[in-house]
C-alpha cells in the first residue's frame, strides 16, 4: 500500500510535543511492514524554521519525507508548495493520512482531496476537545467550522486514540464513521530497577504549560499529610515556569519540590523508575505517552480523568483516576496512591508486561491499515 502522511510538522521539530513522536513511529512501523509511505510537512519548528532545505526530500529513518516551505511563521503553516504537490500528486497514492485540524495547512488539503473525490483518514490528535475550542481564538474555529469544516469532516474517515475522543469528535461531527486505535509509543528493551524512597517521590514529565494541570497538583500537594517529593522535568514558558515556582514559595513546598530539567529518550525511563508516583492532573489530554512510559517503567500513575488514557488505566487497575473541579479531590487521591502500597507493587510488577502486550508496534499498524481500508 502507498500511503501519504499530511501534517503540519514532522520530526526533528520536537517542540510540538507528542504528535510530532508517535506520527513518525506509525510512518516508520509502515514502512518497515513492507507498506510505502511518504510524508509532505513543512519546515515548521514553533516560531522558527527548521534547519532543512525547503522543498527538499529526505529520507529520515527509513521514511521518504518532503519539507514544504511555509509562508506563515505561526500556527496556520500555510504552504501553496504542499498544496500544489497534494493536488499534483494526490491520486499517485492509495491512501492519504492528514493529521491534526485547525490550522490552514490541512483544512486546504483535505479541500484539495473532496475536490478530487478522495476520502482521507483524519487523526485530529485532539484538536476537537473542549480545552482546545475554548481555550483560544475560539470564534474563529467556529466560523471556520461553519463555513467550510463541517464539510470537510464529513468527507473524511476518524481516527482517534481514545474512547474519551471519540466523545469529543461525535459531538464535533454526529455519525463520524472512523475507528479508534492506541498511538505507537517508543518502548525500548531495558528493564528498570526500582527501590523505596526516603520520602514518597512524585514524578511529572511533560511540557510545563498550563494544560498539563501542573499548578493544580502543587496545590493538591501542599495539602497532604504524608512526607514527599515532587520531581518536574519539562520545560515550558518562562513565565509560567516561573509563576509556578511562586506559587511553590508561596505554599512554601520550595524543599520539597525539585525541578529537574527536560529528560530525553535516553533518560526519561530510568527517571519515571526512580520514582513512586508519576501524575498528570491535565485538564485535557487526548492520549498522553508519558502514562503509557511511566507504566512501561513500572511507575503507577495517578492521572486525571480529563485524560484520555484515563480509561485504559482504571480497566486494567494501573493506578488512580482523579477529578479535577477540585484540589480537595486530587488530594484524597493522592492520600490513597501513598496508602496503599501493595497496590503499587502489583502495578509494578503487573504494569511493564500489560503495557508490552497492548502497545505492541506491529500490531497497531496492522490496525491502521485496517482502518484505510475502510476509507472508500
Amino acid at each position: 500500500m502507498k500511503i501519504l502522511f499530511i501534517v503540519p510538522s514532522y520530526k526533528p521539530a520536537y517542540v510540538y510535543g507528542g504528535p510530532v513522536v508517535v506520527i513518525a513511529r506509525l510512518a516508520e512501523q509502515l514502512t518497515q511492514m513492507g507498506h510505502t509511505v511518504e510524508v509532505y510537512t513543512t519546515t515548521a519548528n514553533g516560531g522558527k524554521e527548521l534547519e532543512i532545505p525547503a522543498n527538499s526530500t529526505i529520507v529520515v529513518d527509513g521514511v521518504k519525507v518532503t519539507y514544504f516551505k511555509r509562508i506563515t511563521g505561526d500556527h496556520t503553516h500555510v504552504s501553496p508548495a504542499l498544496w500544489k504537490a497534494v493536488w499534483t500528486n494526490a491520486r499517485l497514492f492509495d491512501k492519504i493520512h492528514i493529521h491534526s485540524w485547525w490550522n490552514f495547512l490541512v483544512i486546504g488539503a483535505s479541500f484539495i482531496c473532496k475536490w478530487k473525490k478522495l476520502k482521507p483518514l483524519l487523526s485530529p490528535h485532539g484538536m476537537f476537545c473542549d480545552y482546545v475550542l475554548t481555550a483560544r481564538n475560539s470564534r474563529s474555529k467556529q466560523l471556520l467550522h461553519k463555513v467550510m469544516g463541517k464539510q470537510l469532516l464529513r468527507n473524511t474517515y476518524l481516527h482517534v486514540s481514545s474512547e474519551m475522543e471519540w466523545k469529543e469528535c461525535q459531538q464535533i461531527n454526529k455519525g463520524w464513521e472512523g475507528g479508534q486505535v492506541f498511538n505507537l509509543v517508543h518502548l525500548p528493551g531495558d528493564s528498570y530497577t526500582r527501590h523505596d524512597n526516603n520520602a514518597f517521590t512524585i514524578s511529572f514529565l511533560s511540557r510545563v504549560d498550563p494544560k498539563k494541570g501542573l499548578d493544580l497538583l502543587i496545590q493538591a500537594l501542599s495539602g497532604v499529610s504524608f512526607p514527599y517529593r515532587l520531581q518536574i522535568a519539562g520545560t515550558g514558558d518562562e513565565k509560567y515556569v516561573l509563576e509556578l515556582k511562586d506559587l511553590v514559595a508561596q505554599l512554601d513546598m520550595k524543599d520539597k519540590v525539585d525541578w529537574v530539567g527536560w529528560k530525553g529518550n535516553e533518560d526519561k525511563f530510568h527517571f519515571l523508575a526512580a520514582t513512586d508516583l508519576f501524575a498528570l492532573t491535565s485538564r485535557n489530554e487526548n492520549f498522553a505517552i508519558v502514562v503509557i512510559e511511566a507504566l512501561y517503567a513500572g511507575t503507577p500513575v495517578l492521572i486525571s480523568d480529563q485524560v484520555g488514557l484515563a480509561g485504559y488505566v482504571r480497566d486494567h487497575n494501573l493506578g488512580w483516576i482523579t477529578p479535577i473541579d477540585n484540589v480537595a479531590a486530587i488530594t484524597r487521591q493522592l492520600e490513597e496512591a501513598y496508602r496503599d502500597k501493595l497496590r503499587r507493587e502489583y502495578i509494578s510488577r503487573h504494569a511493564p508486561g500489560q503495557v508490552r502486550d497492548d502497545f505492541n508496534d506491529a500490531r497497531l499498524a496492522s490496525s491502521y491499515v485496517q482502518l484505510y481500508e475502510k476509507c472508500n
